[in-house]
């Protein structure tokens, strides 16, 4: 999957936690992408953060922190 789309998938996870507020947007930001991301859409979108992130929502960014790699639990 594209960069690009992986981005805008991720966006898409924030936008829709956003109206929750940052408490509860970042976690709920992470754990949808930890239960539901493949762990290869999961290492691609976590590499993109670590190049710098372009593109990513601010509150995106913040949940990266708490993604777990794949393979780990």
């Amino acid at each position: 999957m594209s960069p690009d789309r992986l981005i805008y998938m991720a966006n898409q996870i924030g936008a829709f936690f956003k109206s929750q507020g940052e408490a509860k947007a970042v976690p709920g930001i992470a754990d949808h992408i930890n239960k539901f991301w493949d762990p290869r859409m999961r290492s691609a979108i976590l590499a993109h953060w670590e190049a710098g992130g372009e593109g990513l929502d601010p509150l995106v960014r913040t949940a990266m922190s708490a993604l777990r790699r794949p393979g780990t639990h």
